[in-house]
């Protein structure tokens, strides 16, 4: 019995050891938001458009603006709790029928000393958001027709 209780104390402090780790790792500091690349079969205002229906609705920024002229869509931060969130994308045409998402999402979190950014999503999270844009630009595509 005596070795059982051991045993589950030491189980017991690796979790919360690799518990601990876990949380940094998901908030790790940065000094420039990740930036992450999606080629779309797609025209740049259709994507464009896409994209900022797409951050209206997750609410992951506000006031999103459409610059058509520069190929970029800005928002300004939304406050949840102590974390704020802003979405940022370019827009760039490769050829007739293609064209390259560049998304950039600012997550940064109230300390004492400020605003500090840190890394909240990974590839994994940029992946589906990229998956939801997609469906989005092509129920924009059905609009125009």
């Amino acid at each position: 019995m005596n070795k059982k209780t051991i045993l589950w104390a030491m189980m017991l402090l690796v979790g919360i050891a690799l518990a601990s780790c876990t949380h940094d790792l998901a908030t790790k500091k940065i000094s420039q938001p990740d930036e992450y690349k999606k080629v779309y079969e797609a025209k740049e205002k259709t994507v464009l458009r896409a994209v900022a229906a797409v951050i209206r609705e997750k609410e992951i920024g506000s006031n999103v603006v459409i610059d058509y002229q520069n190929r970029r869509i800005e928002s300004d931060f939304v406050i949840s709790g102590d974390w704020r969130t802003k979405t940022t994308a370019r827009v760039r045409q490769l050829n007739w029928k293609e064209c390259e998402l560049t998304l950039f999402v600012t997550t940064e979190k109230k300390t004492k000393e400020g605003w500090e950014m840190l890394r909240l999503l990974e590839k994994e999270q940029y992946e589906k958001f990229f998956g939801i844009i997609e469906i989005k630009i092509y129920e924009e595509m059905s609009k125009a027709q």
